[in-house]
């Protein structure tokens, strides 16, 4: 019987409006990889060694209903390159203060084109 541990996979979905736009956000913005797509309103994204990936599913009865604190953090471990924020702008984000100032303090905040935002944190998660 297999539990749940740290080498498990780990899969974040989220409707989008619009998957072109998506798409432009995480893999030309961010450098993430296509892993897989439908070709019909289904995109997999993430850098393939990694254990989680983030799936992006083309709204059609759930639309997206992003807040404040819907965040995925990427702890870095040392500052940020303002080239890939720079990218990721280019790609249809917008760099917006957080509600929480401790992401302001350590890192940028980025919403996608859908409102998800989006932390890159000079921080290691240990620290």
């Amino acid at each position: 019987m297999s539990v749940p541990g740290p080498h498990s996979h780990l899969r974040l979905a989220r409707p989008v409006r619009d998957l072109a736009a998506a798409e432009r956000f995480w893999v030309q913005g961010l450098g993430l990889s296509v892993l897989w797509s439908s070709g019909s309103g289904l995109l997999a994204v993430g850098w393939p060694a990694a254990a989680w990936h983030l799936e992006l599913v083309e709204a059609s009865e759930a639309s997206p209903a992003p807040t404040d604190e819907d965040l995925l953090v990427l702890y870095l471990d040392g500052p940020f390159d303002a080239a890939v924020v720079e990218r990721l702008v280019a790609a249809g984000g917008v760099v917006a203060a957080s509600r929480n100032p401790y992401w302001d303090k350590w890192g940028v905040t980025i919403a996608d084109p859908d409102g998800y935002r989006l932390v890159l944190c000079e921080r290691s998660w240990s620290s």
